[in-house]
């Protein structure tokens, strides 16, 4: 064997024992790439790993983060240490999240109580091994969580005046994002138009607020919004601006009330709150649309 050829296989050799030596060596990881959730109960992430056997007398380190890179946020670290059936979280780690898996068995699964939309992203496990360098493992896909919610109606106001004209406005909100339709007193009226921007970040993929123009006192108008999940209405009712007193030089304030608004979908109705706000210009009344 010539001089090239027995280094080219001193060369190979020593990258084989390289690998076999790494922290990454014989590790593993499986995740669910989407998990879907309904606003309001638990949700789940599974992770499951395999790993060298000298980490099953090592103490563990388990961590669960929301995004990737230097933005992400560390939602749930714990330590579990040999011998001990638990992993122990951290006196500050928030109560919505707990382990579901228990690591000894290569199960890291993640549980979030009560999701919400503002849960919904890319979440990301990773495990290690304490007390030796760089042995760690980390999943880089990641786990998508998609928490879904009906429809609801946050707020339905009028704004303008008799000069400039008046604009219904409807906030809604849900996950998919839904859809909205107004309704006068005998026919479906034109679409709504989004008024924007809707909000920032992750929010506006379930946030919206649309807008109905040339709306007119002595009329009803009801904000219709649906997505797969069902459907909830409110209706608007636009009084004719009451006029000052004699004397007094300027208009007299109106007033908005908020009542009900109605799930259409369950067929429940739901209190939202009863409160007056001052309006320059006209009178509003919401009352709750009634679902068949």
């Amino acid at each position: 064997m010539d001089a090239r050829a027995l280094g080219s296989a001193l060369c190979l050799v020593a990258s084989l024992l390289a690998g076999l030596g790494s922290g990454d060596d014989g590790w593993s990881m499986k995740v669910q790439p989407e998990v879907r959730a309904a606003e309001g109960y638990p949700a789940v992430l599974p992770c499951t790993f395999s790993h060298p056997q000298h980490s099953q007398h090592s103490s563990l380190q388990v961590l669960w983060r929301l995004g990737h890179g230097q933005g992400s946020t560390i939602l749930y670290r714990c330590t579990s240490r040999a011998g001990a059936p638990t992993c122990e979280p951290g006196p500050q780690q928030d109560q919505r999240y707990r382990l579901e898996g228990n690591p000894r068995e290569h199960d890291l699964s993640l549980r979030i109580n009560g999701a919400s939309l503002q849960d919904s992203g890319r979440y990301y496990c990773r495990v290690e091994v304490q007390g030796k360098e760089h042995v760690s493992f980390e999943d880089k896909m990641g786990t998508r969580l998609r928490v879904e919610a009906p429809p609801k109606i946050l707020a339905l106001s009028v704004e303008g005046t008799e000069q400039s004209g008046y604009r219904a406005l409807c906030r809604v909100q849900g996950a998919p994002l839904p859809d909205v339709q107004w309704l006068g007193p005998d026919d479906l009226l034109e679409d709504g138009s989004p008024v924007g921007p809707l909000a920032q970040g992750s929010s506006a993929h379930y946030h919206t607020v649309s807008q109905l123009r040339d709306v007119e006192p002595g009329q009803r108008y009801t904000c219709s919004t649906s997505n797969p999940l069902g459907k909830e209405q409110a209706t608007l009712y636009v009084v004719a601006p009451r006029p000052a007193p004699a004397g007094s030089g300027s208009e007299t304030p109106t007033v908005l009330l908020l009542l009900l608004s109605v799930s259409v979908g369950a067929k429940v109705v739901l209190l939202v709150g009863t409160g007056l706000w001052v309006v320059q210009g006209i009178d509003c009344w919401k009352e709750p649309a009634t679902g068949r």
